[in-house]
């Protein structure tokens, strides 16, 4: 078996309102997100991939330290973009959100503002490449979290990804250049799906289905 490129569940401009063009959707998920791929592809026989989950090397990469970088850097960009697609809709944003997932943001992030600004932060202070997330912690609390280039909560051993918004400046520079906190601000007021979101949370998180 080989990894593949899931489609966008969306079409290509659907995200064009909302700020994101379909010059960033197609050359992000087309290219970027199938370049790491393909590259993971290249390393299932030399790494001994075969046969495992997504999940697992992307957790056993994380625990390598430097050696398991080259895997970590494609198999975690191929997990990150799966749930980057996910958790952003055209009838995203808002402030509305479903029952169990406000409930738990007010418990353990202190509200929906609060938790926006917390999350903007993180993805601002991620210095050059990386990510920002809301993670379900595994104490089973809700934080806020950033790892840098193709790492992820899984790798890093903090919890379970509900979130995550690339840093990147693939991932906004052509509609926003290079001032990312305009972009962070409209990624979660009108992108993010909060019914996939709550969907993450009450199902234990993500699972891509691909196996080497």
């Amino acid at each position: 078996m080989a990894f593949s490129l899931p489609a966008l569940p969306y079409s290509s401009n659907a995200l064009a309102a909302q700020g994101m063009c379909q010059e960033t959707l197609e050359l992000h998920h087309d290219k970027h997100h199938n370049a790491y791929v393909v590259a993971l592809n290249g390393l299932i026989e030399s790494k001994k991939l075969g046969g495992k989950s997504l999940e697992t090397i992307v957790a056993e990469a994380g625990k390598q330290g430097a050696e398991g970088l080259p895997v970590l850097n494609q198999a975690g960009q191929h997990w990150n973009h799966c749930l980057f697609w996910q958790v952003m809709s055209p009838k995203g944003g808002g402030d509305k959100l479903p029952g169990a997932l406000a409930a738990k943001i007010d418990q353990d992030l202190g509200g929906l503002a609060q938790f926006k600004e917390a999350f903007k932060q993180a993805g601002v202070t991620q210095f050059g490449s990386g990510w920002a997330w809301l993670v379900v912690g595994t104490d089973g609390k809700l934080k806020v979290t950033k790892t840098p280039n193709g790492s992820n909560p899984l790798a890093t051993g903090e919890g379970t990804p509900i979130l995550g918004c690339d840093v990147w400046e693939h991932a906004y520079y052509l509609d926003f250049r290079n001032v990312r906190p305009n972009y962070l601000q409209n990624f979660l007021d009108k992108l993010v799906d909060w019914e996939a979101v709550n969907g993450l949370l009450s199902s234990g998180g993500m699972k891509s289905g691909q196996t080497a």
